[in-house]
């Protein structure tokens, strides 16, 4: 191996099997930290529970707006409010944040994503 850190990214929209001890399950594998379910796939994002808005990946969610209607932002275990002026650009771009424990929208997300609904999820990973 040659030390390369790749961009953590699965180019496929897919459920969430499982959440905790850090990461996610999804799609026969597994990611170590917070991750980002958009219409484009799941991407890795460097959020936290201490810092649950952070991180320029989070842009993507904007970038992917046409086709997004709601957002289901997991903050850990417990539940955060976005600041006022990320909640005002997803509002502007026509999309609705709820904010929720990660548990709470990992369901939410997989069974919104099985209906066919137009949705993105913020998931932080929880411990």
């Amino acid at each position: 191996m040659n030390g390369e850190v790749r961009d953590a990214h699965y180019p496929r929209r897919a459920p969430i099997d499982a959440y905790g001890n850090g990461g996610f399950r999804f799609a026969d594998m597994s990611h170590r930290g917070s991750i980002l379910c958009l219409p484009s796939g799941i991407y890795g994002w460097s959020a936290t529970a201490e810092q649950p808005f952070s991180g320029d990946r989070l842009m993507k969610v904007l970038e992917e707006a046409d086709d997004i209607r709601f957002l289901l932002f997991g903050t850990g275990a417990d539940i955060r409010r976005p600041p006022a002026p990320l909640l005002a650009r997803l509002r502007d771009r026509g999309i609705s944040c709820d904010p929720m424990s990660t548990g709470a929208a990992v369901r939410t997300y997989n069974i919104m994503l099985s209906e066919g609904r137009p949705v993105a999820a913020a998931l932080v990973a929880v411990e």
